[in-house]
């Protein structure tokens, strides 16, 4: 489809939504709420596609203007000014519609769910996992994200196993989903007598939070264990079987939470997280189909796959899928220019989205 046929037709369907919504009394609250929130998305790029419009129909009045007064140099020298001025701007403007008009991910909206694993690298690699999830922490909080700790298992030294959160605020998947994957440490442990430098590894893994109506889970595929909760070491934290580990029989996914004193809290928890794997798990096989191959996507949210590097005594960290180095890694790790990191992933993705769309 063309520029001009794709903008007249979102155009189009800001008249159609508004024309549906102007009859709001005979509407249902759910049809409503979809179509309210359609319009919210349809509004800049329709003002971006009416100032394009605007720009492109004024630099063909100043032409005309300028064609039309050749006996009057001084009308002649303001429509050369503003045809100048139009023609300079305009391709700016231009970029920014299309990238606005660029396919929308549905899920960029959503809030999310964050899970960090210690992964090779034995306790440094539990503290290098901490260390992430303290950073994404501090993201949320610049952000003014609500972060929920969900669930946390520590090795006793600081570290963390594995490290669940809930991040609930504006666009918090669209800026978080090319997190997803391995990140490497490179530093001298405080254990280390030596003064060597170990390499370790965390996985990140940004699921997308499910709705209810996004999963339907049977609940005869669900078998559910209670057991009493222990804290680091095994001693136990509560005198009750308060924890709750559910196994989703078809898909072999597992999810266990004792955070909570109340075992229907933790329930609760463990169906949410559980919710997200699963709908997570239908997001990747979908893109899989979409995409044959994903290993030069930004965002292909392959768990595997090496993204970046934290190198420590020489304060950088390199993101391998687009080669950006910055020397700067207390700054990141503190959560304050991570979203360097992030807004060139961002950037790339909708680059390379743009020279598809070229093909």
């Amino acid at each position: 489809m063309s520029l001009d046929a794709t903008m007249e037709k979102v155009l189009q369907r800001r008249s159609e939504v508004e024309e549906r919504l102007s009859h709001a009394a005979d509407m249902a609250p759910d049809e409503m709420a979809t179509l309210s929130r359609e319009l919210t998305e349809l509004r800049p790029v329709c003002e971006q596609i009416e100032l394009v419009n605007r720009m492109t129909t004024e630099i063909a009045d100043a032409k005309a203007m300028l064609a039309d007064a050749a006996d009057d140099p001084e009308m002649a020298e303001m429509a050369q000014l503003e045809m100048d001025e139009l023609l300079a701007g305009l391709p700016d403007e231009q970029a920014k519609l299309q990238l606005l008009l660029l396919p929308k991910d549905k899920d960029d909206s959503r809030n999310a769910i964050l899970e960090v694993r210690a992964g090779t690298g034995g306790d440094e690699a539990a503290l290098f996992a901490s260390d992430l999830f303290a950073m994404y922490q501090r993201l949320a909080a610049k952000h003014g994200w609500k972060f929920e700790v969900m669930e946390v298992s520590e090795t006793g030294i600081g570290g963390y196993k594995e490290a669940t959160a809930n991040i609930a605020g504006s666009d918090v998947f669209a800026r978080l989903k090319f997190e997803s994957g391995v990140h490497r440490v490179q530093r001298v442990p405080e254990t280390e007598a030596g003064g060597r430098i170990h390499t370790s590894a965390a996985t990140v893994a940004v699921l997308p939070e499910a709705e209810d109506v996004d999963i339907d889970i049977v609940e005869t595929d669900l078998r559910i264990d209670v057991f009493r909760a222990s804290g680091p070491g095994g001693q136990s934290v509560n005198t009750t079987d308060s924890a709750v580990r559910i196994t989703h029989i078809p898909t072999g996914i597992v999810v266990s939470q004792q955070d909570e004193k109340s075992q229907h809290k933790n329930r609760a928890k463990a169906m949410k997280i559980l919710r997200a794997r699963l709908y997570d798990a239908e997001r990747a096989r979908l893109q899989a189909e979409r995409a044959a191959s994903r290993k030069g996507q930004v965002g292909s949210g392959d768990r595997s796959e090496r993204i970046r590097t934290y190198n420590f005594p020489q304060g950088r960290v390199t993101d391998h899928r687009i080669n950006l180095t910055l020397y700067k890694l207390d700054r990141v790790i503190a959560g304050e220019a991570l979203d360097e990191v992030i807004d060139a992933l961002i950037s790339e993705d909708q680059a390379r989205r743009l020279a598809e769309g070229a093909d």
